[in-house]
């Protein structure tokens, strides 16, 4: 049930199916130069609507922006700083539990750890806050990393990689705009990069040339049964 076209009465109609309301996290974030900045948000947004075709839940517009380090000074991205998405998620649950909800799963299509970590921890306040509420909070790449891995033929492939990219030729492949030359970040870690541009110029983490819309197929499937595997879990709590 997409929470955007529904009315008032609609609203209250769903809640005796349901009081389980899924979030998409997303981000505006270079990706390359043949990846569009929304790649995040499309993904996870399009994963959860077809995992809510399964299981009848809430699913709410996605937060657009997220909180993005290594790729902030790159041309496209805007980001937010951590507490701005912590406030936003507390926001989000507490006006959403007023309205009736009880379980919240907050899904991110962004694997940022700085990004994770704001989530994470406003849920963690959430959870002790709304004592009978149910909260989970995630990346998507937390829990499909092992299939990821076997799909990939890049070693150590990630952003706007061999297999974003996938998931985009599946997806819409009308926004993908050639590919980018395969790029491996020279991130000094743990010593904190002041230019990450010059360190990272392309945006690209893997080899982007090795993508397949078969392969996006195949992970986009994986990320369903992920996210319906947890939603099942969450409205049998």
């Amino acid at each position: 049930m997409m929470l955007e076209e529904m009315t008032m009465e609609e609203y209250k109609k769903g809640l005796e199916k349901t009081r389980t309301l899924v979030v998409p996290y997303g981000t505006i974030e270079a990706h390359g130069a043949h990846l569009p900045v929304n790649t995040d948000t499309l993904v996870i947004e399009r994963v959860i609507r077809k995992a809510a075709e399964s299981v009848p839940v809430f699913v709410a517009p996605p937060v657009h922006y997220g909180v993005c380090t290594s790729t902030g000074a790159h041309p496209g991205t805007i980001g937010i700083t951590a507490e701005t998405l912590r406030r936003i998620t507390l926001d989000i649950v507490r006006d959403g539990y007023g309205k009736g909800l009880k379980n919240f799963a907050l899904i991110s299509g962004h694997g940022g750890g700085i990004h994770v970590s704001a989530m994470k921890e406003a849920g963690e306040a959430l959870a002790v806050e709304l004592e009978d509420a149910l909260l989970a909070v995630l990346s998507i790449y937390d829990v499909i990393g092992p299939e990821m891995a076997e799909l990939a033929e890049t070693e150590d492939d990630s952003h706007a990689g061999e297999m974003e990219t996938s998931l985009v030729l599946y997806l819409a492949p009308g926004l993908v705009k050639g590919r980018s030359p395969e790029e491996y970040p020279r991130l000094p870690k743990p010593i904190i990069a002041r230019d990450k541009v010059k360190c990272w110029p392309g945006a690209v983490w893997g080899d982007p040339g090795k993508a397949t819309a078969e392969k996006g197929e195949k992970l986009f499937n994986v990320m369903v049964d992920k996210v319906l595997e947890l939603l099942r879990r969450i409205e049998g709590a």
